[in-house]
């Protein structure tokens, strides 16, 4: 359960800090349908860009943000639709579009539902306290990012090989940041600098997104209910959903298929990673390319029993992809497929590790034999805008990309997927991933033996338990936001 517990002294201090810079929180509720932000607030976003550092922006922690990049308004839930030209299946393949969150990536949606509870219940005082947002790279932008608009302070950490777009962007945002050793599967190294903050500060509160329900119950409550909208609207009576697929980084946006099954109980929950440390699907490690998603560990809000089947993707076909959805080469050989002009304009919404959502969804779709009635979705978590480094060193390492070339990464990366290295889950090979937990969670991170199992052996009662809580925690926003006062 998320701590609700009110400490009233530090409440009123960030009630003042929030009246002064003249900050207004949205909830749940309100980041679901815009429609039920106020009027004088949706006029001052008029003047508003989409990635300023203005308090006014965390009304845009939503799916529904018009996709312009000034003054937009709101309206239906950003998607898109991959034709079967591109994945050489007959099953739909459609992902909620994160481009057109502030940041450029969902994971701003994240980091609010593990600050603001904080936040709104005095567990968290702005005034003296620094939020401390370890990550493999967006979930620090994103916190860094909500800090500084609800007048918080912030320390990003991530590994020191991330993109340099992420690096050169946290310079500008969070106060600190600090570059651990590795890559993107170092997550062990992420959580030991955790703990050296911990024992030499008292000024810090750490969102570590791998254990913080708050993402989880954003992603249930905001990204879920996107979801099946777009079911509702695209779904025909005899269209089928069959399933949802998200790579697992922290397992946050996993969360959403929890809310899916309980629309739509006979669609499956599939959890992706990468190849080269297949963690999920054999227990192993290794180092990837795939940015965003992080490996080595189960994370501690992976409601894993309630997951279906694993897959893993190779980070080589994500890398070559890249290319072939963001050369103008392979733009023009994707248009001699029969793909076109709106959608080839369109492809640069997958950043790398939404072509691995892709992927996945094709190695599904195939596997389960899917037919032109069954959807499938996923997310583009965010584009290739913040990896415009990875595509020049692609052709610094390999040289321009010619038609050749493209006609070779089309064929063997998206015709040429295979379904190999899947594993549909029986209740035991769940119970192995689950019991995984024990040795990061319990032996390192000192997390509660019970809770461990009451995750696994209440279910779904303890999951269902921290659904419940969204509305308590609207409430207590809105309580906030009447104690500031600037509504009135």
């Amino acid at each position: 359960m998320i701590d609700l517990t009110i400490n009233e002294e530090q409440l009123e201090r960030a009630v003042q800090r929030a009246r002064e810079r003249n900050i207004i929180i949205p909830t749940f509720r309100q980041q679901r349908d815009p429609g039920l932000i106020p009027e004088k607030i949706r006029r001052q976003l008029e003047t508003v860009e989409l990635w300023d550092l203005d308090p006014h922006n965390l009304f845009r922690i939503t799916w529904k943000n018009e996709p312009i990049d000034f003054g937009g308004g709101f309206g239906d839930v950003n998607y898109m639709e991959i034709p079967s030209g591109l994945s050489g299946v007959d099953a739909r393949i459609i992902a909620l579009v994160g481009k057109w969150f502030p940041t450029g990536s969902h994971k701003v949606g994240a980091t609010f539902g593990c600050l603001v509870p904080r936040l709104v219940t005095g567990q968290f005082d702005p005034t003296y306290q620094k939020a401390v947002w370890p990550s493999t790279g967006n979930f620090c932008r994103g916190g860094a990012y909500d800090a500084t608009l609800l007048g918080c302070e912030s320390i990003a950490i991530l590994p020191e090989e991330m993109s340099r777009e992420r690096f050169d962007w946290l310079s500008k945002v969070a106060g600190e940041v600090i570059a651990t050793p590795g890559c993107e599967s170092n997550v062990k190294e992420i959580f030991d600098k955790c703990w050296e903050l911990r024992r030499s500060r008292e000024d810090i509160v750490i969102f570590n997104q791998f254990e913080e329900f708050g993402n989880h119950l954003w992603h249930y409550e905001v990204t879920g209910h996107a979801m099946v909208e777009v079911l509702n609207k695209v779904m025909s009576k005899d269209d089928r959903y069959a399933g949802f697929i998200a790579q697992t980084g922290s397992a946050g946006t996993l969360g959403a298929g929890d809310y899916l099954k309980e629309v739509f109980p006979q669609g499956k929950i599939v959890a992706c990673e990468a190849l080269q440390c297949p963690t999920l699907l054999l227990c192993g490690y290794g180092e990837h390319r795939i940015e965003g998603i992080g490996d080595k560990h189960i994370p501690w809000i992976h409601n894993v029993r309630n997951t279906d089947m694993v897959i893993a993707v190779d980070d080589e076909s994500c890398m070559n992809i890249m290319r072939l959805l963001n050369e103008p080469e392979g733009w023009n050989y994707v248009g001699k497929q029969g793909i076109n002009e709106e959608c080839v304009g369109k492809l640069p919404l997958l950043g790398i590790s939404s072509i691995g959502n892709l992927l996945c969804a094709i190695k599904f779709s195939k596997y389960y034999e899917l037919t032109s009635r069954d959807i499938v979705l996923t997310v583009w978590t965010d584009s290739m805008d913040l990896y415009q480094t990875r595509v020049k060193e692609m052709g610094d390492t390999h040289g321009p990309y010619s038609e050749i070339e493209a006609a070779k990464d089309y064929h063997r990366y998206l015709m040429g997927e295979s379904t190999a290295h899947m594993r549909e889950l029986t209740y035991y090979d769940k119970r192995q991933i689950h019991n995984l937990k024990y040795f990061t969670w319990i032996e390192q991170q000192g997390k509660d033996l019970d809770e461990l199992n009451a995750q696994w052996y209440d279910f779904p009662e303890y999951w269902d338990g921290i659904h419940r809580q969204a509305d308590e925690i609207d409430g207590l926003i809105e309580q906030f936001n009447d104690r500031v006062g600037l509504l009135a």
